[in-house]
């Protein structure tokens, strides 16, 4: 796990330093201005904030925040999504984000005192250890990150602690239908490229409910057909015209709501 680790938090290192160097965007940057996220919502945030987005999806829709909420963003990287959650929260809400690379937290500083929000704060660590006490956060997002966690099954646990009863789990996410050849799945460029770590959506939900969520919903929103892939596998040691056939459709990006039912039991209602 620690290889994983190590190959994430250098991929995103050199992310952060690309935006804040040169203003190059990231893989994702442009992505983040013309599908994942309205004008208006780009528009209100530093252009770094933006060009550091790695997301496949936009959970800050999802989570449908509302006025007073304390939402946490799980590898917040730019915070992107953390600034828009202050947003939607209001002063008398709080936003956090939580990342275990400096070099995208320092972006994010930047990022949090260019947009004069005063209600956000970026924590380091690792989203497998939540530095957060039990049952203080309404809602966590997530943004394209749990998939590169060596230790799923550590982070479900850690986010239904931290979540009150009642709290909501919406994030979004790469989930992959079927199965994935293992020279994909063992190399660890691809994992940092969001492929290898990816869940089914079998075991996605498998996961949630053994940690103690319930009411869970995987909804996809972008099926990847296998030539969108083709850059993913460049100088990456695996010949994408063999593996092409066994990817086709498989990836999909997807929104993953679930909730912390109250009462303590894995059971019962929202």
């Amino acid at each position: 796990m620690s290889d994983v680790k190590d190959t994430v938090r250098s991929k995103y290192a050199e992310a952060a330093k690309r935006v804040s160097t040169t203003g190059e965007t990231s893989c994702c940057g442009e992505e983040a201005k013309t599908q994942l996220y309205d004008a208006a919502q780009i528009d209100s945030l530093p252009e770094k904030a933006v060009l550091a987005s790695l997301g496949c999806g936009n959970p800050t829709a999802l989570a449908e925040l509302k006025p007073g909420e304390t939402v946490l963003d799980l590898g917040s990287g730019g915070g992107i999504d953390v600034l828009l959650s202050a947003r939607r929260v209001g002063p008398s809400g709080k936003a956090y984000g939580l990342d275990m690379t400096d070099e995208m937290l320092a972006l994010a500083a930047e990022n949090k005192a260019r947009s004069g929000l005063t209600n956000v704060e970026f924590l380091k660590g690792e989203i497998e250890v939540i530095p957060l006490a039990d049952d203080s956060v309404d809602v966590i997002i997530s943004n394209c990150v749990i998939n590169l966690s060596g230790d799923k099954d550590k982070v479900l646990r850690e986010a239904f602690r931290v979540l009150k009863p009642g709290g909501r789990f919406a994030v979004s996410d790469i989930v992959v239908r079927g199965e994935v050849p293992e020279q994909i799945r063992h190399n660890m460029l691809l994992w940092a490229g969001c492929v290898a770590g990816a869940l089914s959506d079998v075991e996605y939900t498998a996961k949630l409910e053994a940690a103690g969520f319930a009411h869970i919903g995987i909804e996809a929103t972008q099926i990847y057909e296998a030539e969108v892939a083709r850059d993913w596998f460049k100088n990456k040691g695996v010949d994408f015209d063999t593996v092409a056939p066994y990817i086709d459709k498989k990836f999909v990006s997807a929104f993953i709501r679930a909730i912390k039912p109250r009462g303590g039991c894995c059971c019962g209602g929202a």
